[in-house]
């Protein structure tokens, strides 16, 4: 019982990065990304919010499991550090891509938070092995939106 504000502290800041980013880029969300030609696997619009939500709560989880991980541990502090900077790039991305409307700028941060996520799912696998499938709907998703992001780079 004595983990669980941490716990809750970790899921709130994973969803409060989504959030503020999909607060910033709400405008063009129903403004401008309608108008783009997007492939015919592009998912209906409503479904990003639910699976983002639940891949924040799940990334939330997985940092938890880290942070409470012994401070002697030779790869907590590598770890959280390759987390906070998927988490960075998670969060530029909604600003490159809607904010400023340029899908290749996107890419290629995307490009570079899968490679970050990657780095975290090794980094946190060492530390705790519960962590690897709170992580791997992420990758899996990311890898689909990027996908979906060159393909709408492309496209347009």
């Amino acid at each position: 019982m004595k983990n669980i504000p941490s716990l809750i502290v970790c899921v709130l800041l994973c969803l409060a990065v989504g959030g503020l980013a999909g607060y910033a880029t709400q405008s063009s969300v129903t403004t401008w990304f309608p108008t783009l030609n997007k492939p015919s696997f592009n998912p209906p619009s409503w479904l990003f919010a639910p699976v983002w939500t639940t891949l924040y709560i799940l990334m939330g989880v997985a940092l938890w499991f880290v942070w409470n991980a012994p401070e002697t541990h030779p790869q907590r502090k590598n770890g959280i550090i390759i987390f906070a900077v998927q988490l960075m790039l998670n969060f530029l991305w909604s600003f490159l891509f809607f904010g400023m409307k340029n899908p290749l700028f996107a890419l290629f941060d995307i490009v570079l938070m899968l490679i970050a996520i990657i780095l975290t799912i090794i980094i946190f696998r060492k530390i705790n092995t519960k962590t690897t499938p709170l992580l791997v709907p992420y990758l899996a998703w990311v890898s689909f939106a990027t996908l979906l992001n060159a393909s709408i780079w492309w496209l347009n």
